[in-house]
């Protein structure tokens, strides 16, 4: 039996022989003199994932046959579709033009075409080249982290798309012109602060698509600082506040002394409220027991901090001397309070 079986049953292959005789020919073969527009595909194609390809060719009345390949794969001869892929239509059979559409292209439909055409029996081709973009699309990033302040970080964004997209890193958290980090896949921080907290936006672009976006968020713990507190001074029967802000992630934990002795709400007529970074002392009528110096006490996971407050009465004079003994007490004190902290915890 030959390559095509018996004659009886190979006038299909024949077809197919004929045709690869005809079309298959080798790419760049010379186009004779006068001939050198003839036949003409367009340049490069280049579209997007997702959408239609049209691959156009100019041709003349000279052309008695002509056909679209893929490679080594007719596509179309003349009328007759030879690919099996239901997105390759023709669009276009005419004496000056022929045209057929790829729909909805994907990256494997990238490569070259090859418009071949036969006209007083020389063969002759055109060739375009088509390239498939892929819009930018983040696959891999980094989960929300928090860190101890001092500690290192690595932050990942992995992103597709064609061509290459570009990754870049940004803190939000900053002043705005501020916020660029590293244009990387990847971001380390060293050491890290406790302003280098917040949110962090990768963003992958390569110009076909709008750009696209993640965030991952870093927290950085850090032990509290007493940002404010300030001496008050109140008259008998009024009342008076003490109040003591203190900075801190975790959020701090407060606690109020009278020289050794804890405050509580309702006793001696006082009051201690908690609300986010302040805590206030209150007196609903200050009497003269009431008046010295009081310590307040912020406390996380990571340390503690405290501060001395007087609540004086009219002309009394807060002298240096007695605050620096009030401050070597308030050490003491808060020594004392971080060791039952962590027990407690």
């Amino acid at each position: 039996m030959g390559v095509c079986g018996h004659l009886f049953l190979s006038w299909k292959c024949l077809v197919v022989v004929c045709l690869r005789l005809l079309f298959l020919v080798p790419t760049g073969v010379p186009v004779r003199s006068g001939d050198a527009t003839f036949p003409k595909a367009m340049d490069n194609v280049t579209v997007r994932q997702g959408e239609s390809a049209t691959l156009r060719c100019t041709i003349d009345d000279r052309v008695t046959r002509v056909a679209w390949l893929n490679r080594s794969t007719i596509l179309y001869a003349g009328n007759d579709k030879w690919s099996i892929d239901p997105r390759v239509i023709i669009l276009v059979n005419t004496p000056t033009q022929y045209s057929i559409m790829i729909q909805n292209v994907d990256v494997y439909d990238e490569g070259p075409y090859t418009c071949s055409v036969q006209t007083d029996n020389h063969p002759k081709t055109s060739r375009v080249h088509l390239i498939v973009q892929v819009p930018p699309q983040i696959m891999n990033i980094s989960s929300d982290i928090t860190v101890n302040e001092g500690s290192s970080v690595t932050l990942l964004c992995l992103a597709i798309g064609r061509p290459e997209p570009t990754v870049t890193w940004r803190h939000l958290s900053v002043k705005e012109g501020q916020g660029f980090v590293s244009e990387d896949e990847y971001l380390e921080i060293s050491d890290i602060k406790r302003d280098q907290s917040g949110e962090y936006e990768c963003s992958a672009l390569n110009d076909v698509a709008a750009p696209d976006v993640r965030k991952v968020k870093i927290t950085v713990n850090y032990p509290p600082y007493i940002s404010k507190a300030k001496n008050t001074g109140v008259s008998v029967g009024q009342k008076g506040i003490l109040s003591c802000e203190a900075s801190a992630v975790p959020m701090a934990e407060f606690q109020w002394f009278k020289e050794d002795t804890r405050l509580a709400t309702g006793l001696d007529g006082v009051k201690i409220e908690n609300k986010g970074r302040i805590s206030t002392l209150t007196f609903f009528n200050v009497s003269e027991k009431d008046y010295g110096n009081y310590t307040c006490v912020a406390t996380n996971k990571l340390g503690n901090t405290n501060a001395s407050i007087t609540l004086y009465g009219p002309g009394a004079v807060i002298d240096g001397v007695n605050s620096a003994s009030r401050a070597l007490a308030c050490l003491w004190l808060s020594g004392t309070l971080f060791a039952h902290f962590f027990i407690k915890f």
